[in-house]
C-alpha cells in the first residue's frame, strides 16, 4: 500500500513538472490550499477519497487498483521503511 507521504512527495512531484503552484492545484482540485500543502509535506495523517481524486484528477493522473503483494516484508524492508519514516519527520 502506498503511504500517504509517499503519495503527497508524487503529487508535489508532478505538480512542479506541470508548472503549477500549489494555490493554483488546490482551486482546481477544489480543496483546500493548507491541505494540498499538508500533504505535499508529509503533515497529513488522513484524507478523505474524494479529495485524493480530486488532486489526482487536476494532475491528469487516475488512481488504481493492483493485485496486493501476498509476501510479508522482510526485516530489513520494515528498517528501511522506518529509517525513510524517520527522515519525513519536520520536528527534528
Amino acid at each position: 500500500m502506498l503511504p500517504l507521504s509517499l503519495l503527497g512527495e508524487q503529487i508535489a512531484t508532478k505538480r512542479k513538472t506541470l508548472g503549477l503552484t500549489q494555490p493554483v492545484l488546490a482551486r482546481k482540485a477544489k480543496v483546500g490550499l493548507s491541505t494540498l500543502d499538508a500533504l505535499e509535506n508529509g503533515r497529513l495523517g488522513e484524507l478523505g477519497y474524494s479529495k485524493i481524486n480530486n488532486i489526482v484528477t487536476a494532475l491528469g493522473l487516475e488512481l488504481k487498483l493492483q493485485e496486493a503483494s501476498a509476501r510479508r516484508p522482510t526485516l530489513d524492508e520494515l528498517m528501511e521503511e522506518a529509517r525513510d519514516d524517520q527522515g519525513l519527520d519536520r520536528r527534528r
